[in-house]
C-alpha cells in the first residue's frame, strides 16, 4: 500500500508540474490573467504532492517494507532508527525525493509570494517565472516516475537488506549536511527563474534586481552553511584529518557557490545602480547550468567518489536536460541581451561598483579553473579512453593566488564610495586598516612565519577587517555625539538601520575567518603515527599521548573497538580523548571515528589505526591543526550574517557618512562617453 501512494503521488506531482507550466505561460496573456490563480494552487498542490510522496517512503523506510526497491537497496532491521529516517537521502532515488521535496517547497513559496504583489506581476515576469520553475520540477519528478524510480515492486520480498552506507552512518551530522546542501542547491533554481522570466518578458530594472535580493540570499546561505557542514563532516568522520580535497563532488557543490556569489554582488548593484542587467543574468543562468552539471556529476556514476552516487540510468536525461537548458539560455540571452541593457553606466573607475565588478571576474576565473581541472579527466577519458587526474597541486598553484585577491578586494570595497571616488580618498580610507596590515605582517615575520602565502592571507585578512570594523565604528561614533547615546544603543541603531549592509559585513567577516582558519591550518599542521604501548607516554608536539585501555563494544548495526588516550600538556593532564575503529555488518573494513579535541587556537586529532589482540600494542595517528575550528566558525558567522542581512530593510539615513569618505560626483564631458559595462 504505502509503495502504491508514493508511485501515486509521484505521478500526480508530475501532472502537476506539467499542467502547472502550461497554465502559468498561457496567464502572462492578458485574455488569460486570470489563471495565474490556478497556477499559483498548482504550485501549493504540487508541494503537498511531493510531500506525500516523501511521507510514504519515510514510512517504508521506518517500517522495513522491503517490498519498496529503495528500502530492499538501502534498509537494514539493524540500523537505528535515526540513520533509518535518514537514509532517504543516502543512496540516488531518495535523494532525487529530496530534492523534488526541497524544489515543489520552492516553487509554493515562490507562487504564494507572486500571489500577494499582484500589481508588480509585469515586473517580476511572474507567469514565466513560474511557469519555468515548474519546467524544472516536472523534469526531475520525470527522473521519479522513470529511470530512478524508487517505488518499484521487489518480490519475493527480502528478509532484510545491507543498510545505508557505513560512512553515512558514522556519524550524526549526516542529518544536516545533505539537507543544508540540497536546500541551497536546489534553491538556485528560483534566481534561474526569475532570469529566464525576465528574458522571455524583455523586462528588467532595479526592482526586479532587489525584490529577487531574498532569493538570491536564502540558497546562497544554506549552500554556504552545507558546503562548511560538509567540510566538517570530512574532517570529523573520514579519519585523515583533512577537510578539503578538491574532491570532483566536493566542486561540484564549489562551484556554483562560487558564481552564486558573484550573482548575489552583481545584482546588488543591478539593484543599487541600474546597471550590469546582462551580467547578473548571465550569473543567474550560469549557476544553475553548474548545478545541473554537478547533479550530473554526482548522480551518473562517471566517477568513483566516497561523495557521489554508484552507476545509474538518468546521466543521459540530465544531459539531455543540461543541453536544452545551455541551448534555450543562450538563445534567449542573444535575443534579448541587447534590449536588456542598463542606462546607467560607471562614473568612475574607483569606485564601490567597480570593485564588484571586479569582484565577479576573479569569482568567474575562480569557477573557470574549478570546471576545468574537475571536467578534464572525464574529457580525456571519453575522447582518448586514457585515465588522468588532476589532484590538489593543480587547484592550490591556480586557486590560492585568486582567493586573496578576493580577501583585498573585500578589503577594498567597503573602504571606497557608490559612483564616484578618488586615489586619494582610498589611500585616505586604507591608512589605518594599513597600518594594521603592516603590524600584523612584521609580527609574523619576527615569529618565524616565512611560507608567502600563509603571510599574506594574515596580512590581507587582517586589512580587510580593520576596514570592516571601521565601517561600522565610523557611523556608531558619529551617531553616538549627535543623541548622546551609548556605543551599545548607537551600534543597535546604526546595524538596525541597514541590515543588508552590516549582514553583509558580518557575512565578509565569517570569510576572513575561514581564509585564516585555511592558512594557519595548511601551513603549521604537524602529523605523527606510531605503535604505542599502553602507559607508556608518547611525545608529540607539546603534547604527551598515553594510551590507558582498549575495549570491544557491541552495537545493533556493528562493532566497535576503543582506546582511551589522556592527553598532557606541560605535565599535567589535559583530558582524555577516545578514538574507535567501528565495523560494520555490511563493510568489508573498519572505519576509523577520529577523536578531536577542538579548541580555538589548535586542534588534536587522534586516530586509532590497528591494535593488538591482546590491547597492549595500539598504532595512533595524531594531527595537530592550529586555527582549523576558525573554519567553522566562520560558516557560523556567515549564516548569522545572512540571517541577519535577511531581517531587515535598507534605510541608510541614519548613517551619516564621515566628510572623509564625500566624494563629488564629476561630470564627464561629452566628449568623452562612457561605455557600457551592463
Amino acid at each position: 500500500m504505502t509503495r502504491l501512494v508514493g508511485q501515486l503521488a509521484v505521478v500526480v506531482a508530475l501532472l502537476l508540474a506539467s499542467g502547472g507550466a502550461i497554465i502559468a505561460f498561457a496567464s502572462a496573456s492578458a485574455a488569460r490573467a486570470r489563471w495565474s490563480g490556478v497556477a499559483h494552487r498548482a504550485a501549493v498542490a504540487l508541494f503537498v504532492a511531493v510531500l506525500a510522496a516523501a511521507g510514504a517512503m519515510e514510512v517504508a523506510l521506518v517500517t522495513h517494507d522491503f517490498t519498496v526497491a529503495y528500502v530492499a537497496q538501502i534498509g537494514s532491521r539493524e540500523t537505528p532508527l535515526f540513520y533509518t529516517i535518514i537514509s532517504l537521502w543516502s543512496a540516488l532515488q531518495g535523494s532525487l525525493i529530496l530534492w523534488a521535496l526541497l524544489l515543489s517547497g520552492y516553487t509554493a513559496l515562490l507562487a504564494r509570494w507572486l500571489a500577494r504583489q499582484p500589481a508588480r506581476a509585469a515586473e517580476m515576469a511572474a507567469p514565466e517565472t513560474l511557469g519555468t520553475l515548474f519546467i524544472v520540477n516536472a523534469f526531475f519528478l520525470l527522473l521519479l516516475a522513470g529511470p530512478a524510480n524508487p517505488f518499484g515492486l521487489v518480490m519475493p520480498e527480502p528478509a532484510d537488506g545491507p543498510g545505508p552506507n557505513p560512512l553515512l552512518q558514522n556519524h550524526p551530522f549526516m542529518g544536516v549536511h545533505p539537507p543544508l546542501l540540497y536546500a541551497g542547491y536546489v534553491g538556485m533554481a528560483v534566481p534561474f527563474a526569475f532570469a529566464i522570466g525576465a528574458l522571455i518578458r524583455g523586462r528588467i530594472g532595479a526592482g526586479w534586481a532587489r525584490a529577487i535580493r531574498h532569493w538570491v540570499l536564502i540558497p546562497w546561505g544554506l549552500l554556504t552553511l552545507g558546503i562548511v557542514a560538509g567540510a566538517w563532516w570530512s574532517y570529523d568522520v573520514l579519519g585523515w584529518g583533512g577537510y578539503w580535497a578538491w574532491d570532483p563532488v566536493e566542486n561540484a557543490s564549489f562551484m556554483p557557490w562560487l558564481t552564486a556569489t558573484a550573482f548575489l554582488h552583481s545584482v546588488m548593484v543591478s539593484g543599487r545602480r541600474g546597471m550590469l542587467y546582462t551580467w547578473t543574468l548571465l550569473l543567474a543562468v550560469a549557476t544553475f547550468l553548474l548545478t545541473l552539471l554537478g547533479t550530473f556529476i554526482t548522480r551518473s556514476g562517471v566517477l568513483v567518489s566516497v561523495h557521489a552516487f554508484s552507476q545509474s540510468a538518468i546521466g543521459a536525461f540530465l544531459l539531455v536536460f543540461l543541453a536544452i537548458v545551455l541551448v534555450a539560455s543562450i538563445a534567449l540571452l542573444v535575443w534579448r541581451g541587447d534590449a536588456l541593457r542598463g542606462e546607467a553606466r560607471l562614473d568612475r573607475v574607483v569606485a564601490r561598483e567597480s570593485v564588484f565588478l571586479l569582484n565577479n571576474l576573479v569569482l568567474s576565473a575562480f569557477a573557470f579553473i574549478v570546471l576545468l581541472g574537475t571536467m578534464y579527466p572525464l574529457i580525456v577519458e571519453a575522447m582518448r579512453g586514457a585515465t588522468v587526474s588532476v589532484g590538489a597541486p593543480y587547484f592550490d598553484q591556480m586557486a590560492v593566488p585568486l582567493a586573496l585577491a578576493l580577501v583585498f578586494l573585500m578589503g577594498v570595497g567597503p573602504a571606497l564610495p557608490w559612483r564616484a571616488g578618488s586615489i586619494r580618498g582610498l589611500l585616505r580610507a586604507l591608512r589605518w586598516p594599513g597600518a594594521a596590515a603592516l603590524a600584523v605582517g612584521i609580527a609574523l615575520a619576527a615569529a618565524g612565519v616565512r611560507e608567502p602565502y600563509t603571510w599574506l592571507t594574515f596580512v590581507l585578512a587582517t586589512g580587510a577587517l580593520a576596514v570592516i570594523v571601521g565601517e561600522v565604528l565610523t557611523p556608531v561614533r558619529l551617531r553616538r555625539r549627535a543623541h548622546g547615546t551609548s556605543w551599545l544603543r548607537a551600534l543597535a541603531d546604526v546595524t538596525g538601520s541597514n541590515r543588508r549592509r552590516y549582514g553583509g559585513y558580518l557575512a565578509h567577516v565569517g570569510v576572513l575567518l575561514i581564509a585564516t582558519g585555511i592558512a594557519g591550518s595548511s601551513a603549521f599542521r604537524q602529523d605523527g603515527e606510531w605503535t604505542m604501548h599502553t602507559g607508556v607516554v608518547q611525545r608529540f608536539g607539546d603534547y604527551g599521548l598515553r594510551v590507558d585501555s582498549v575495549w570491544a563494544v557491541k552495537e545493533s548495526n556493528r562493532d566497535g573497538v576503543i582506546a582511551q588516550v589522556t592527553v598532557m600538556r606541560g605535565g599535567a593532564v589535559q583530558g582524555r580523548m577516545y578514538p574507535r575503529l567501528n565495523f560494520y555488518h555490511n563493510a568489508s573494513e573498519a572505519i576509523a571515528k577520529p577523536a578531536i579535541r577542538a579548541r580555538l587556537t589548535e586542534d588534536l586529532y587522534l586516530v586509532l589505526l590497528t591494535y593488538s589482540t591482546d590491547g597492549h600494542e595500539t598504532t595512533m595517528r595524531a594531527i595537530a591543526s592550529p586555527l582549523v575550528s576558525w573554519i567553522w566558525l566562520g560558516g557560523i558567522v556567515m549564516g548569522l550574517g545572512v540571517l541577519f542581512g535577511l531581517s531587515g530593510g535598507s534605510t541608510a539615513v541614519a548613517e551619516p557618512v564621515p566628510a572623509a569618505r564625500r566624494e563629488p560626483v564629476v561630470p564627464r564631458p561629452v566628449a568623452e562617453p562612457v561605455g557600457s559595462v551592463g
